[in-house]
């Protein structure tokens, strides 16, 4: 219980870190959104993997993003991708920067015709639930290398070797080899039972072959904590005199393994794409909560070759990698109600427990 009780507050104050990074973030983003153009952007998503049977289940979608003043909407078909599993829909997701934080960022669910506002609070069964989550699974965290990415111009032809240069969309597009791309993947599982360990194995198997938790019948479960590890003779003086980077350990021995993986990608950079990469990153800013515009947002902010990245590859997961592209861009104007939330809607605050 104890244990539970420290891991419900860490999770707790990360979250409320995280909502108010936002907030202080806000002015900065709505000046910069006004200086925008307005203007309509589509880009399409297409997940690959080299795993066969996954690559059968693994969605595309086009989103369409439109921005006028300080308000953004976003059209997708793609509500989530969750355990291998993704659900299609029709969904906009609506900012409307002059609205108070509460009310300015809603969904709607254009099929059955309801909305949802986002407001990134739990409640406490939400709260436990996650923890419960967290304390019977693999703490996993994977991230992209950039420190040693070079970029070289990709070459075309048989005999006749020469700079790739083709059309991507609207936009002629100089591609690159993204070279050094590193997937850096930590895992950790001491605080896990084995009937924890054996559950999980079970559960990734049946992922890998194009199941989901559904068909597990996965329930978090409330459950007692492991034994507690013996005691330690180390002393205060031992740990803080201890040789640097070599203190010594405490409590559970750790169960820790790494991996990293190499990954090939290439980069399409045009110079004749209206938007610049910093206007990119502020419209990222509104959408960067939804999982699979995370993984952009992030490549985007490497230091890229001249121009705007229309076609790219990003790793998102050790065995997934998603083809993004940007087909269309133009500076236009719209209707107000595009922003707004249609009177037939009705709110339904549990339509996307998710979000």
């Amino acid at each position: 219980l104890p244990v539970f009780l420290a891991v419900t507050a860490l999770l707790r104050k990360l979250k409320q870190q995280s909502r108010e990074s936002v907030e202080d973030k806000r002015p900065k983003l709505l000046n910069a959104l006004k200086e925008l153009g307005d203007f309509y952007l589509e880009l399409h998503w297409d997940f690959q993997s080299w795993v066969p049977l996954l690559s059968r289940i693994l969605p595309s979608d086009a989103c369409k993003i439109y921005k006028q003043g300080i308000n953004i909407r976003l059209d997708t078909t793609l509500i989530d991708f969750t355990d291998m599993k993704c659900q299609r829909g029709d969904l906009s997701f609506i900012f409307r920067g002059e609205a108070v934080p509460s009310e300015s960022f809603v969904v709607l669910d254009n099929e059955q015709k309801v909305y949802q506002r986002i407001h990134h609070e739990e409640s406490e069964m939400e709260t436990e639930e996650e923890v419960d989550i967290l304390m019977s699974s693999d703490i996993y965290s994977a991230t992209l290398s950039t420190k040693s990415i070079t970029f070289s111009r990709a070459q075309t032809g048989w005999l006749f070797r020469e700079d790739k240069t083709e059309r991507v969309g609207n936009f002629l597009a100089d591609f690159y080899l993204v070279n050094g791309l590193v997937l850096e993947s930590r895992k950790r599982r001491e605080h896990l039972s084995e009937e924890d360990i054996l559950r999980n194995k079970a559960i990734m198997e049946s992922l890998s072959k194009g199941g989901n938790l559904i068909e597990q019948n996965f329930e978090p479960v409330r459950r007692q904590s492991l034994t507690a590890p013996s005691p330690n003779t180390i002393s205060w003086d031992e740990y803080i005199t201890a040789e640097n980077g070599k203190a010594p350990h405490l409590g559970r021995e750790l169960v820790c393994k790494e991996s990293k993986k190499n990954f090939k990608a290439t980069v399409a950079m045009s110079q004749d794409f209206p938007l610049g990469i910093d206007s990119l990153l502020n419209i990222l800013e509104v959408v960067a909560p939804f999982k699979h515009f995370n993984k952009l947002r992030e490549f985007v902010q490497m230091k890229l070759p001249p121009g705007f990245p229309v076609k790219l590859d990003i790793p998102v997961f050790p065995t997934i990698t998603a083809t993004v592209t940007f087909q269309e861009f133009r500076y236009d104007e719209f209707e107000d109600s595009i922003f707004t939330i249609p009177n037939e809607f009705k709110e339904d605050p549990s339509r996307f427990p998710d979000l």
